[in-house]
C-alpha cells in the first residue's frame, strides 16, 4: 500500500477506493428497502382486493336471499369472479351471506401467494 508524506514528516497510507465500497454498500441498503415497501405494497392492494370482492359478493348474495336462496350463492360467485377473486365458501343463514374470498397475486422475488378475506351481509337487524 502506498503511504503519504504529511507536512510534519509522518506518514500515512492512501484510502483509494473507499467512497466506491460505501457508495455500493448505500445502494445495496436503499435497493433492499425499495424491494421490501414493493413486496408489503403489492400484498396490501392484493388484500383490498380480497375485502372488496368479498363485500360485494356477500352483498349480492344477501340482496338475493329472502327471496330466492338457491341462486345467492350463484350472484356471489358472479360478482366475485368479476372482481377478480375466487369463492372460497358461501353460506346462507336466515337471510345472512358470509362469503369467503382468495385473490392470488405474485410478490416479487417471492412468488405467488394469495389473499383471503371474508365478509358477511344480511337484512337490518338479522342475527349475524
Amino acid at each position: 500500500m502506498r503511504s503519504r508524506t504529511l507536512e510534519n514528516g509522518t506518514r500515512r497510507p492512501r484510502e483509494r477506493g473507499s467512497a466506491t465500497i460505501w457508495t455500493i454498500a448505500l445502494m445495496t441498503a436503499v435497493w433492499t428497502v425499495a424491494m421490501v415497501v414493493v413486496q408489503v405494497g403489492v400484498a396490501r392492494v392484493a388484500r383490498h382486493r380480497a375485502q372488496s370482492a368479498a363485500d360485494l359478493g356477500a352483498l349480492g348474495a344477501a340482496r338475493v336471499a329472502l327471496a330466492t336462496p338457491d341462486e345467492a350463492c350463484d350472484r356471489a360467485k358472479a360478482i366475485t369472479t368479476v372482481n377478480g377473486a375466487s369463492l372460497r365458501s358461501c353460506a346462507l343463514s336466515d337471510g345472512v351471506a358470509d362469503v369467503t374470498v382468495t385473490v392470488r397475486f405474485a410478490v416479487p422475488l417471492l412468488g405467488p401467494a394469495t389473499a383471503v378475506a371474508s365478509a358477511k351481509a344480511g337484512p337490518v337487524g338479522a342475527a349475524a
